[in-house]
């Protein structure tokens, strides 16, 4: 799948927004939830090493942003026993909590600067947490399905269309490929040539 076409599916959940959220918000929510599902499928090959690990190493003095991202291979980990797929229809909102609290603090960090809690009350409030949640655990973003690059260009794709659907001015938030070819086609063409 193309990555705008990615990008299109992955914008596509903002179908189950639409009448409880204006147009300008959908990026505040599909945005963090991409980068869940990235960092999910990311982590899983290595989950179970990590949960394992964390288990003999928890009530120990050690640190554990020392030991498990070497476990998971990342510069992160996720020491949560739920999934996307498995957070549940009843207990939602509180197992999404406990997963993404449960990620590294570097990790954590990131949605906290989304304000993730207030779209999760304002989702919950709208009985649509659970909707969204399991839209997001059906789409592979595993790295042997969508390259880091590619990963960055989907995400790039989405960020343009949340600016489109916050009427932002045109280019205020992305820069067309085009546009970047071309200029730096004049910045490195030979003096005379246009």
């Amino acid at each position: 799948m193309s990555q705008q076409n990615l990008a299109g599916f992955i914008w596509s959940v903002a179908d189950l927004l639409r009448g409880d959220f204006k147009r300008s918000e959908f990026g505040r929510i599909i945005l963090p939830f991409t980068l869940v599902r990235r960092l999910e499928c990311v982590l899983e090959p290595t989950r179970k090493a990590v949960l394992e690990r964390h288990n003999v190493i928890r009530d120990k003095a050690l640190d554990q942003d020392l030991i498990l991202p070497r476990v998971s291979g990342q510069r992160f980990y996720n020491i949560s026993r739920y999934r996307l797929s498995n957070l549940g229809e009843g207990e939602t909102r509180a197992n999404l909590e406990d997963y993404v609290s449960k990620l590294s603090a570097n990790a954590r960090e990131v949605f906290d600067n989304f304000n993730f809690d207030t779209w999760l009350d304002r989702l919950a409030s709208a009985n649509l947490l659970y909707l969204v949640v399991q839209k997001f655990a059906t789409i592979d973003l595993h790295p042997d399905a969508v390259s880091n690059h590619e990963m960055g260009l989907v995400f790039e794709e989405l960020i343009r269309r949340f600016a489109e659907a916050s009427n932002e001015t045109a280019g205020e938030h992305f820069t067309p490929r085009d546009v970047v070819r071309l200029a730096t086609t004049l910045v490195f063409a030979p003096t005379g040539r246009f």
